[in-house]
């Protein structure tokens, strides 16, 4: 039988289904700058109307001689409608009070979408409302994903290769429905995902925070972005209150939610017998101690929170990829910022909204290399990886290990490239890594209390490349350059 083409129509029709939903929720950020009497208003009534007008001739217009997607489509589509998004979504930074060139508006644009939260905006509390707003929300879309938010909207996609696209942008090893049909997993994914989001917004309002405050951080927090409404980050409030309740929220964006979805259907054992959350948590508390030795060793202990609360916020926002700061992180010298380097490697849980390379593929690489150092000394032994009890098949243990692999070769591509445009050695390996891993944190140049504006134009467009690239873990961006993607 006569392999078909990529049936890019449908892709497109799809994609323009998206870009109305996206339309839809810049009225978020226009309802703000009315709220606030911002001026605004006129940026997000444009890129309303750009977004809604350019969906709709993507969805009226385009007629597909036929609406089946497969694997292919489904990797074109996930790649395609995160760039779309981020070139519309950035219509507001071009044309608000504080304008940003194209280059920095689609850095910032892209930065939200993934959850990066990487910025070039020298000062944030420069920003309206609106514009804020906007950047939150995002964060908060592209956390759980995009695409994963339609399934659960449009139920019809299910027979148009919703199981292709959910799991192309989900990140993970292996994604298993939670229930029979892929829009119902999409409803019980996001329905923990608002209800956290809810539930934490109440929490910080009844703090310090102010409810636009509140919304706002709930959105970068619990989708593990990092935009913050004030320069300082969180350090502006100074709270231990704000400080603990972000800990726990950030931390539970790092864990699957699927896990979490269950233990709200009453099956907690799912949840307390998994091998991943519990590496997940002894890695916190192995780090959180090491860090605290550390400060001590340091002398850097100036109050009974530099040595507990602020530590611990740090190693969680950092393993989560949040990239909130609640100090100065570079004080407590060069091994503990290796330290977070190694946190921004791990990352939390596949099926999170954390980047990174995900525990669940280090878990399999460790237990496997346990193997093979095994079988040098008993060549005949046959033994398997076992993760939660179950034997994990060869071919996704090779799976996981082209995948740290490649990983690994990307990070060195991009602050290679980032170098030959002049940036230092260290400040562009650890911005290329820090863009990959979707964390945000910079270095050098781009350290504490900076931003990405001092990088070249170049360097944006190449960072915004490995956000996106880290964002839908490679294999789904990679795929597109092969030629065997587009034969027929």
């Amino acid at each position: 039988m006569k392999r078909k083409g990529v049936n890019i129509l449908m892709v497109f029709r799809v994609i323009g289904w998206l870009l109305i939903i996206e339309s839809v929720f810049m009225t978020v950020p226009l309802i703000t700058t009315l709220v606030y009497h911002e001026s605004d208003s006129y940026a997000f009534i444009v890129g309303i109307i750009a977004t809604a007008l350019t969906g709709m001739a993507l969805t009226f217009c385009l007629r597909p001689r036929h609406t089946d997607m497969g694997k292919r489509e489904g990797f074109l589509l996930t790649a395609l409608v995160w760039v779309m998004f981020s070139f519309l979504g950035m219509i507001p930074f071009m044309l608000c009070d504080h304008k940003l060139s194209i280059s920095d508006a689609f850095f910032e644009s892209m930065s939200g979408f993934t959850t990066t939260g990487a910025s070039v905006l020298p000062s944030v509390e420069a920003l309206g409302k609106g514009i804020s707003m906007w950047r939150c929300l995002m964060q908060w879309l592209g956390g759980m994903g995009i695409i994963l938010f339609t399934l659960a909207v449009v139920p019809m996609l299910n027979h148009s290769g919703g199981m292709q696209m959910f799991n192309a942008e989900v990140t993970g090893i292996t994604h298993d429905k939670i229930r029979p049909r892929i829009s119902q997993t999409a409803k019980g994914l996001w329905g923990v995902y608002v209800a956290l989001t809810l539930i934490l917004i109440a929490l910080l309002w009844m703090g310090p925070m102010n409810m636009y405050e509140s919304i706002c951080h709930a959105f970068s927090s619990i989708s593990t972005g990092g935009y913050s409404t004030a320069d300082e980050s969180i350090a502006h409030w100074d709270s231990v209150y704000i400080k603990v309740v972000l800990s726990i929220f950030m931390f539970l964006g790092g864990v699957n939610f699927a896990l979490m979805y269950k233990a709200a259907l009453g099956q907690w054992r799912a949840l307390l017998s998994n091998d991943v959350l519990k590496a997940y948590v002894r890695i916190v508390l192995g780090f959180f101690l090491v860090f605290i030795l550390t400060i001590i060793f340091r002398g850097q202990v100036t109050s009974w929170q530099s040595v507990t609360i602020d530590p611990l916020f740090q190693i969680i926002s950092t393993i989560t990829s949040t990239g909130l700061s609640v100090c100065d992180y570079e004080e407590w010298g060069p091994f503990t910022l290796s330290l977070l380097f190694v946190l921004m490697f791990f990352g939390a849980c596949a099926g999170s909204t954390s980047g990174g390379a995900k525990i669940d593929r280090m878990m399999y690489l460790l237990k496997n290399t346990r193997n093979e150092l095994y079988r040098c000394l008993h060549p005949n032994t046959v033994l398997s990886v076992r993760v939660n009890g179950k034997a994990v098949p060869y071919e996704l243990v090779s799976k996981v290990i082209a995948f740290l692999c490649i990983y690994v070769m990307i990070i060195g591509v991009g602050g290679i490239a980032l170098t030959a445009i002049g940036l230092p050695m260290v400040d562009s390996f650890f911005s290329a890594f820090s863009c990959i891993s979707n964390t945000g944190l910079g270095a050098g140049v781009t350290g504490y209390g900076e931003s990405f504006d001092k990088v070249p134009d170049l360097g944006k467009w190449i960072l915004s490349a490995l956000m996106l690239t880290g964002r839908l873990e490679i294999f789904t961006v990679l795929v597109l350059f092969t030629k065997g993607f587009w034969s027929k």
